[in-house]
This record gives C-alpha cells, structure tokens and sequence, in this order.
C-alpha cells in the first residue's frame, strides 16, 4: 500500500484560519504567529497536496481556488470533529483534567473575568485555563475559529449562531480630569459635550462602537484627538488633561476614590450596557465548560 503524505492538523488550522479571516495578516494576528510563518505553512499544504493552488491572487486581494474551496469544506469538517473528539475524551476525564480557553473583550478581561477565575482555580485547580483578552472584534473570531470555549464581552453579533447569557450590566459614563471646564456642571447636553476633544479605543472596541451610536443617536459628531487601545492608557490620557472619554464604570474605582478623574454629569449618562457570557449555539461545551459558565452566572448577582 502506497504511503500518503497527508496534511497535517497544524497547516490545515492555518488554512482554515487565513480563509475565515480574509487576509493573511489578519489571521497571523490571530494565530500569534508572523506572517511569513502563515504563508510558509500554506505553501507546505500546497506542497503536500502536490503543487495544488489553494488562493488565486487579483491585485491586493485573493480568493479561493476550487481546489481550495473543496480543501475548505473537508478541512472545517476534521477541526469540527477532532473538536468533538476532544470534547469526549475530557467528558471520559471529568474534572480531574482538562482546558478551559476564555476569550474577553478588552474590559472584562481585566476588571470581570479575572475574579470569576479565581474561584474557578480554587474549586478545579487541575484544570488548565487559558484568557485571551481582546477587542470584540477579535472575540467573536476566536470563537468562530473555535479557539475559545467561552467569551465574555460587551457587545453580541445578533445571530442564531451564538448563545448570549446575562452576566452583569456594564454603565458607560463621561470622564474628565477635576480641573476640566466642564467638572461639577449639573445636566450638560450631548451636543455641548461633543465641542470636547475625545480620547477614544480603537475600532472594532465593543465600547467604542457604543460611543459612536449614542453620539449618532443626538445627532452629534466627536472631535477625535487620540486613539488608545487599553482602558489604562485612556485614562492616563484623560488625567493629563487631553482630553474627554467615554468609558466603563467598572474601570474607575481607584481612579474615583484618589480624585484623579471625575466623572460628568451629562444627560442621558450613565448609559446602561450588558456583559454577556457567550458561545456557539452548536458547540459542545466540555465540563470544564459548563463549570465555569454555572459559576459565572452565580456569581453575577
């Protein structure tokens, strides 16, 4: 019998990631692994598949071949499975081993996510646990791309192929260093808020895309001074008197209590935002999975 050389799992998730993604950069992004390295183990998949175009290029933008199509549809099914088979295989283990990957928005995986695991350590310390804290964006890819479990964020894709549970309300509100113009006023309108020069996340922020609605809903625009992509750093920015910004409340607790910031009293604020505790609908979830949804939502309170 003759011996084939078959792809390997490793050059099959690459490719399966650079399609779902559209874009090579993008999915090295998400892989954490360089470029160069994406495309070196797509050209070892063609390889192997003896010289087989998987993409075809037209300018700056590719698509898939036929080949590539079918190599697509093949692939995604034995992630799915082997996906399963993981999941069997740790049902067979129970709670004396396993993997728990967490995905967060960029919030909650600093100020919400981190208590929950620790009571989860304590309960199953043999459990391996994984958080991967990200712009929202980039949540919803990790679990399309099956590379989360569970995601905790601000802000669902409306789809029936996510479930979306409650986990705690998320207020936005207006932030502002004490000696700010505007500090101590009592009931400012949006649109005297919006002559204000704004420190803002970046796109694809699940808060920043709030910001932007509430704003649009008033019929205002922001004068946009600075992009940031932490929380930390927007609030550095603001205490340095750069400028105004939108941001959780859950964020300011240090912050509030030492003066440094101030929030501001502007109508319609706080605004009310949930955080949700998120996965595929179809997805199996593995006990280590399940625990750590059961504690989350008793937790929530």
């Amino acid at each position: 019998m003759e011996r084939v050389n078959y792809p390997t799992l490793h050059q099959l998730f690459i490719f399966i990631t650079v399609v779902e993604q559209r874009s090579f950069s993008k999915a090295a992004d998400v892989l954490y692994l360089s470029q160069p390295s994406v495309s070196m183990q797509v050209q070892k998949l063609e390889d192997t598949l003896r010289g087989v175009s998987l993409f075809e290029q037209t300018g700056r933008k590719f698509s898939l071949t036929d080949a590539g199509e079918e190599l697509y549809r093949y692939a995604r099914q034995i992630l799915n499975q082997m996906d399963e088979a993981m999941l069997v295989i740790e049902e067979l283990q129970g709670m004396e081993r396993g993997r728990l990957r967490i995905a967060a928005d960029t919030t909650a995986g600093v100020y919400i996510v981190p208590a929950i695991l620790g009571e989860f350590k304590r309960r199953y310390p043999q459990i391996k646990i994984s958080l991967q804290v990200v712009n929202r964006s980039s949540v919803q890819d990790q679990l399309f791309s099956h590379q989360a479990d569970l995601a905790v964020m601000g802000h669902t894709l409306e789809t029936p192929e996510l479930t979306a549970l409650h986990l705690r309300s998320n207020k936005l509100v207006v932030i502002a260093d004490p000696e700010h113009r505007l500090a101590g006023r009592k009931d400012i309108p949006v649109e005297e808020l919006s002559k204000e020069t704004f420190i803002v996340r970046e796109s694809g922020s699940g808060t920043r895309a709030s910001t932007e609605k509430i704003f649009s809903q008033h019929g205002v625009g922001m004068q946009i001074v600075m992009e940031l992509s932490n929380n930390g750093a927007i609030k550095q920015a603001v205490a340095a008197g750069i400028g105004v910004a939108v941001i959780s409340s859950a964020t300011l607790e240090l912050e509030l209590a030492s003066g440094k910031l101030v929030t501001l009293d502007v109508q319609g604020f706080p605004v009310e935002r949930q955080w949700y505790l998120v996965h595929l609908e179809r997805k199996r979830l593995s006990p280590p999975s399940r625990a750590f949804l059961e504690l989350a939502l008793s937790m929530r309170g």
